[in-house]
């Protein structure tokens, strides 16, 4: 097999990482997170093949910060990446325990870090298992990469670029929280947040994008963009910064290309004490 060839960009179906299970420069990542307002600590137990532990919260989010699992600096990616055995001809495919759900955010962090050959494997964990593949006991990895990480500063965007983004006509921003928290009636999971949303923000859930936790096909979700109306230049929020990158995975698999996340997102801007613009 050429070791040179690269990933199908940007998922993966469960049968084509079977077939490609045991292929020398492949890494897999576990990069569960449980979703907002569970107390259980995530610590894999069963895995895909001899799959590490991207550990969002705590490894890959800068800790100095008063928001979840906001992106690391450079030097801490780097390092959190090597020790995992990553090298810079690895073929990298990150998954999660519930569907598609936090595996995203993982590849969106490697391309904003400048590294490309990345996947979501499509249905994750839950798919991989339904289709009755071997999964095995966490074993950690103790082998060191040689992963370099080169920050493409214009995939993540800090609330003073979103801030100006509101005002101009030619960017999208789409909020992947549900319709409920979107337009008030509904509260956030996390404490002390104002509801509503951004000024001529739109909203569009995660969920829609997914069929039993696999993405919809490439022209379901350009159906879905285009009724948005969206603007090619698109800023995707979310809760925290997480299943903004779901929606960053299906406008990738759409054919969209200039995409950013917004890092803080609602865990920033729903802050009372900013006193940033907020619709209900």
């Amino acid at each position: 097999m050429n070791t040179a060839e690269k990933l199908p960009n940007p998922i993966v179906s469960v049968e084509w990482l079977s077939e490609h299970l045991e292929h020398p420069n492949l890494i897999l990542l576990d990069a569960t997170i449980p979703k907002p307002g569970s107390k259980e600590k995530y610590i894999p137990t069963e895995v895909i093949g001899t799959a590490q532990f991207f550990d969002i919260n705590n490894a890959f989010s800068d800790k100095s910060s008063s928001l979840p699992h906001t992106m690391p600096s450079v030097a801490q990616f780097e390092e959190e990446a090597q020790k995992l055995g990553i090298n810079q001809d690895s073929w990298v495919v990150v998954y999660d325990a519930l569907g598609t759900y936090s595996s995203p955010r993982a590849w969106w962090m490697f391309k904003a870090m400048g590294f490309s050959n990345v996947s979501v494997l499509d249905g994750g964990l839950p798919t991989w298992k339904a289709k009755n593949f071997p999964t095995k006991s966490y074993e950690k990895n103790e082998a060191k990469g040689d992963f370099k990480a080169v920050l493409k500063e214009e995939l993540i965007k800090d609330k003073n670029a979103v801030l100006t983004a509101l005002e101009d006509e030619a960017k999208s921003i789409l909020d992947a929280r549900s319709a409920g928290r979107f337009d008030g009636t509904a509260p956030e999971p996390r404490v002390g947040l104002r509801s509503g949303h951004m000024p001529n923000a739109k909203s569009l859930p995660f969920t829609d994008l997914q069929l039993e936790g696999q993405m919809k096909t490439k022209e379901d979700l350009k159906s879905i963009f285009n009724d948005k109306k969206v603007e090619q230049e698109m800023i995707f929020s979310c809760g925290s910064g997480v299943t903004a990158c779901i929606l960053a995975l299906g406008a990738t698999i759409a054919g969209y290309d200039k995409l950013s996340v917004y890092d803080g997102s609602w865990s920033e801007w729903g802050q009372e004490e900013l006193d940033l613009p907020v619709v209900k």
